[in-house]
């Protein structure tokens, strides 16, 4: 898959991701690197379920890239709100 295309399918999980997580987006930048990051997270986790991972743009690609960036999202907010607290 193309970088452009990694940024595109980054942009578009990062952005259901966050409005999954916490209805609010991290802003741009946050988003698309939360999403690309969440794509390599759900193909990784995908591939230990014995399902194929990121295989283009398409419609479970798409899924998969979400569910990723959800995982890293969740994990994201728990790590920053623990700051806060401390």
């Amino acid at each position: 898959m193309s970088l452009l295309a990694w940024i595109i399918l980054g942009l578009v999980a990062g952005f259901v991701a966050s409005r999954i997580v916490n209805n609010t987006g991290q802003g741009l930048v946050v988003d698309i690197l939360l999403g690309i990051v969440g794509a390599v997270v759900g193909g990784f986790l995908f591939n230990q379920f014995g399902q194929p991972g990121v295989s283009g743009l398409n419609l479970y690609s798409l899924l998969v890239v979400v569910v990723g960036a959800v995982v890293v999202l969740w994990l994201y907010h728990a790590l920053i709100d623990r700051r806060r607290v401390l």
